[in-house]
C-alpha cells in the first residue's frame, strides 16, 4: 500500500534532518513525504534548501497559521496513496515503520487508523518506561491512560492514537480534517483524539501495535504548552480541547460523568474543587488558579460545541465503514 508521510515542523531544523534521514531508511519507501513548515520559520527554510532529500519524494508546503492543526490539514490536502502516516519532526521512525503499518491495513479491512509506540529518549539515553498493558483507553469517568510510549504485548483496539506515531486509511479519511475549533498556538493538545474520534464514529477501528515504533527525542515546544510545565492559558486550552472531544464523540451520560469528575476532583495537572481545597490547606494556594482554568476551559468548550454543532459538519465526518463481501 502506498503511503504519504506528513511531518509538521517548526524551528527544529536539526530534529527534522534526523527525521528525514530515518525516512530514507524505510524498507517500504513512502510514496510522498509532505513537510509542512511555517512561513516565518527561516531556519527550517534554509535547512530544507540545503538538504539532499534523495531518494525521498519530498513535497514542501508552507502555512501562515500557527498550530499543528493547520499544518496537518495542509499535509492532508497534499497526500496521495492508500495510507496517510504522521510523525513529529523530533521523531525517527524505525526502518520497518511503514511496512508494519501497511500490514495491519491489509490484514483488517475495518482498520481506519493504526499507531504504535514512541521510544522516548532523554538526550542520548533511551528512557525505558515500565511496561503498561492499558494503552490509549479511558475509564467511564474519564481517567485517561495514554501510555503509547510504554505499551507491550499484542496489537489491539484502542480509543486513541498518539500523533508522533499514527497512520490512517485514506479511504476512511475522505474530506475529514483536523478540527479547526481546537485552541492553542502550537501542539493543540487532543487534536489526535478528535480526529480518531471521527474515524471511530464512522464505524472504523483504531489499532495500537507496540511493534510499530519510532524513536522520540522530545524537543522544545515553541508555545505555552511546554510539555510537563504548562501555563494557565495552556491548561485552559487543553481542557477546552479535551471537553470538546467528549461532547462530540462520547454518549451524553459518559460526558457528564467525565465533566463531573474533572470539576469535583480532577488530576494533578488539572485540579478539581476537592484537589484545590486539599492543596490549599497544604499552602499551595496557586492550585485555585488551576481550578479556575479547568472550569473556564470546560465552559468555553460547551460554548464552542453549542455554537458550532450544526456547522462545519462535513469536515468532522470520516467516510463510513461498509463491510465488503469478503469481510
Amino acid at each position: 500500500m502506498d503511503a504519504t508521510v506528513i511531518v509538521p515542523t517548526y524551528k527544529r531544523p536539526d530534529d527534522l534532518r534526523r527525521c528525514l534521514d530515518a525516512l530514507k531508511q524505510q524498507t517500504t519507501p513512502p510514496a510522498r513525504v509532505v513537510v509542512v513548515r511555517r512561513d516565518i520559520d527561516r531556519a527550517t527554510e534554509a535547512m530544507l534548501a540545503a538538504y539532499d532529500a534523495a531518494p525521498l519524494p519530498v513535497v514542501i508546503r508552507v502555512v501562515t497559521v500557527p498550530g499543528v492543526v493547520a499544518a496537518l490539514n495542509e499535509g492532508l490536502d497534499a497526500a496521495i496513496g492508500d495510507i496517510v502516516a504522521m510523525t513529529d519532526d523530533d521523531a525517527a521512525p524505525h526502518p520497518d515503520w511503514l511496512d508494519r503499518i501497511s500490514r495491519h491495513f491489509l490484514a483488517n479491512a475495518r482498520a481506519g487508523g493504526v499507531g504504535g509506540r514512541d521510544h522516548i529518549f532523554m538526550g542520548e539515553r533511551r528512557d525505558d518506561w515500565p511496561p503498561e498493558a492499558r494503552v490509549g483507553v479511558s475509564t467511564w469517568y474519564g481517567r485517561t491512560y495514554g501510555n503509547h510510549n510504554a505499551g507491550f504485548g499484542p496489537a489491539r483496539q484502542v480509543e486513541s492514537l498518539k500523533g508522533v506515531c499514527m497512520a490512517f486509511r485514506r479511504a476512511a479519511i475522505g474530506s475529514l480534517r483536523f478540527d479547526r475549533r481546537l485552541r492553542g498556538q502550537g501542539a493543540q493538545v487532543a487534536n489526535e483524539y478528535l480526529f480518531g474520534g471521527a474515524i471511530r464514529r464512522a464505524g472504523w477501528i483504531l489499532i495500537y501495535d507496540p511493534a510499530i515504533g519510532v524513536d522520540h527525542f522530545p524537543a522544545t515546544r515553541h508555545d505555552s504548552d511546554d510539555r510537563g510545565q504548562i501555563d494557565r492559558l495552556a491548561l485552559r486550552d487543553m481542557m477546552h480541547n479535551a471537553t470538546l472531544g467528549y461532547l462530540e464523540y462520547l454518549p451524553l451520560t459518559r460526558t457528564l460523568a467525565i465533566l463531573l469528575n474533572n470539576t469535583i476532583w480532577g488530576a494533578r495537572t488539572q485540579p478539581g474543587l476537592l484537589a484545590a481545597v486539599a492543596h490549599s490547606l497544604r499552602g499551595h494556594r496557586q492550585m485555585w488558579l488551576g481550578f479556575h482554568e479547568v472550569i473556564a476551559g470546560e465552559l468555553a468548550a460547551i460554548g464552542t460545541w453549542w455554537r458550532t454543532r450544526n456547522t462545519g459538519v462535513a469536515e468532522r465526518r470520516a467516510v463510513p465503514w461498509k463491510p465488503s463481501p469478503s469481510s
